[in-house]
């Protein structure tokens, strides 16, 4: 869960919303420190081959379908996540990184 000004964020609905964008492989949602929501959210983007969209297409996708407060404000894309040998993905990392 991502805490976001008094709401709880359910990272996986995010992802699910994201995954569901022609243009998108995988995705993955985290919370980053925001000095006035307690979180922000941000989304880790893998697009699939040949395709191209910007971070604004799919916040704009997110807006259409989800509440205000549950639409990623940062998107960053990737060509691989960190996984574990099982493929789960190890969101911890990303945090590091921030």
């Amino acid at each position: 869960m991502i805490k976001r000004a008094g709401e709880n964020v359910s990272a996986s609905e995010v992802e699910e919303t994201l995954r569901q964008h022609a243009t998108v492989f995988d995705a993955a949602v985290v919370g980053v420190p925001d000095p006035v929501r307690d979180q922000a959210i941000k989304a880790y983007v893998i697009l699939r081959p040949g395709s191209a969209t910007t971070a604004g297409e799919l916040i704009e996708w997110c807006c259409a379908r989800l509440s205000p407060f549950k639409v990623p404000e940062l998107v960053e894309f990737r060509d691989a996540f960190p996984r574990t040998s099982v493929g789960k993905i190890q969101k911890h990392l990303f945090e590091e990184r921030q």
